[in-house]
C-alpha cells in the first residue's frame, strides 16, 4: 500500500489581495512584496523539495476533481456559497476577515476541498495506506457562513461530511496541530458526537477569543471537542508531551474509524505568525505518534490535510519530514536549521513549567 499525495498547480494561483502582512494596504501601511503571509510559495516550495530529493517517486501523486456543490452545501449554507460564487465570477473580493480572493477564487477553493476529499476517500476505500493533501487555500478557520483566517471553505469538514454521507466511516477524529485554533472545524462539529475535534494551538494567537479548554461539545457531543491551548515558547519537548499526555489518550477514548490531521506547519520556530518553537523533527515525531495510534485504532487509516505555515524557508523541510514518516521512504532532506533550533529550545526551568501546564490541562479535560 502506498502513501497518496494530492496537489494541483491551480491551488497555487489563489491570490491574496492588497495586503501588507495582516493589514489592508492604505493610510500609513505600505505594500509588501509578499502580501498576505498565506501565499503560494511555502506550499509550492514544499512540493518542489519533495520532487528535487526524489521522495515524490515514493508517493502516489494525484490531482483530484473539485468538491461538488452537494459536497459544499453539507457544510456551508446555500446563501454563502451563492454569494461566494457570484463574487468570484465577477472580479473577486472579500467576504470575511483576511480572506480576499480573485476571479475564479470559488473554483480554486472547491478544488482545494476536493483534494482533501479525494485524499480521505483514497484511504477509506483502501487505495492508499495513508494520504497527504496539499490543499490551498486552507480551511480550518472557515465557519459555515463566514470565512476568516485565510480560509474560504472548510476543506476537512467537507471531506468528513462526504465520507459520512457515503457510509465510508461512522466516527472520525480530527487532530489539528496548526498553531492557530481550529475554530471553524470546532463550530461545525460541536454538536456532532460522531466527530472528535482536537486542537493544539498557541493560546490567544488566532482567533483571539476562541480555543478555551472549557469548550467540550454540546449535548450528546459533550467530550468530543478537545482544546489544548499551549504557551508561547513550548518547544519540541512540550509538543511531544502534549501529544503523549493529551492527544493520544483522547483518540483512544474515542476509537475512531479514521483520523485526519489538520497539518499546519506554522508552529515552527521561524514562522512569522507564532512563537511556539517546533522543528521539523517535532512534526516528524507527531506524525509517527498519530500513525501508531491509527494502526492501533483504525487499521492505519490516516489522512493529513495541509493548513497553515508561512516560512518559505522552513515549511518545505517540515513537510518533507512528515512525508518521509508517512511513506517510510529512506530519502531524506536534512534540516539545515536543526542545530541552531536545538540550541534555541527552552531549558529545564521552562520545561518544568510546561509540564505543569500540560498536567493542568489533563485535569481540566478529565
Amino acid at each position: 500500500m502506498v502513501t497518496a499525495f494530492f496537489s494541483d498547480e491551480r491551488c497555487f494561483w489563489h491570490g491574496g489581495g492588497n495586503y501588507a502582512f495582516l493589514l489592508p494596504v492604505g493610510g500609513l501601511v505600505q505594500p509588501l512584496a509578499g502580501g498576505l503571509p498565506e501565499n503560494p510559495e511555502t506550499k509550492r516550495r514544499m512540493k518542489n523539495l519533495v520532487e528535487v530529493t526524489g521522495l515524490m517517486r515514493d508517493l502516489a501523486a494525484h490531482s483530484a476533481d473539485p468538491a461538488g456543490w452537494d459536497d459544499l452545501r453539507r457544510v456551508h449554507p446555500e446563501a454563502y456559497l451563492t454569494a461566494f460564487k457570484a463574487m468570484s465570477d465577477a472580479k473577486g473580493g472579500e467576504l470575511g476577515l483576511c480572506v480576499p480572493f480573485g476571479h475564479g477564487g470559488f473554483e480554486i477553493a472547491a478544488l482545494s476541498a476536493g483534494l482533501a476529499k479525494a485524499a480521505l476517500f483514497d484511504v477509506l476505500e483502501g487505495r492508499a495506506r495513508n494520504a497527504y493533501a496539499l490543499s490551498r487555500p486552507p480551511g480550518h478557520h472557515c465557519l459555515p457562513d463566514w470565512p476568516n483566517g485565510f480560509c474560504l471553505l472548510n476543506n476537512i469538514a467537507i471531506a468528513i461530511e462526504a465520507a459520512l454521507a457515503a457510509g465510508l466511516a461512522g466516527r472520525i477524529a480530527v487532530v489539528d496541530w496548526d498553531v492557530h485554533h481550529g475554530n471553524g472545524t470546532e463550530a461545525i462539529f460541536l454538536d456532532r458526537p460522531e466527530v472528535l475535534t482536537i486542537s493544539l494551538h498557541q493560546e490567544h494567537d488566532y482567533p483571539l477569543d476562541t480555543g478555551g479548554v472549557g469548550v467540550r461539545g454540546n449535548g450528546a457531543a459533550y467530550g468530543t471537542n478537545v482544546n489544548i491551548p499551549l504557551p508561547p515558547g513550548i518547544g519540541h519537548k512540550g509538543y511531544l508531551r502534549a501529544m503523549d499526555r493529551l492527544v493520544i489518550p483522547a483518540l483512544y477514548r474515542f476509537r475512531p474509524d479514521a483520523i485526519i490531521v489538520a497539518c499546519g506547519f506554522d508552529a515552527s520556530a521561524v514562522d512569522p505568525l507564532s512563537r511556539t518553537m517546533a522543528t521539523a523533527e517535532t512534526f516528524r515525531l507527531m506524525t509517527r505518534a498519530v500513525m501508531q495510534a491509527a494502526d492501533a485504532l483504525c487499521g492505519g487509516r490516516l489522512t493529513l490535510v495541509h493548513e497553515g505555515g508561512y516560512s518559505e524557508v522552513y515549511v518545505p523541510f517540515c513537510g518533507h519530514a512528515v512525508l518521509e514518516e508517512l511513506s517510510g521512504s529512506r530519502i531524506t532532506a536534512p534540516d539545515p536549521m536543526a542545530g541552531a533550533l536545538a540550541i534555541r529550545q527552552p531549558g529545564a526551568r521552562f520545561d518544568a513549567f510546561v509540564e505543569t501546564w500540560i498536567e493542568d490541562l489533563a485535569r481540566a479535560l478529565a
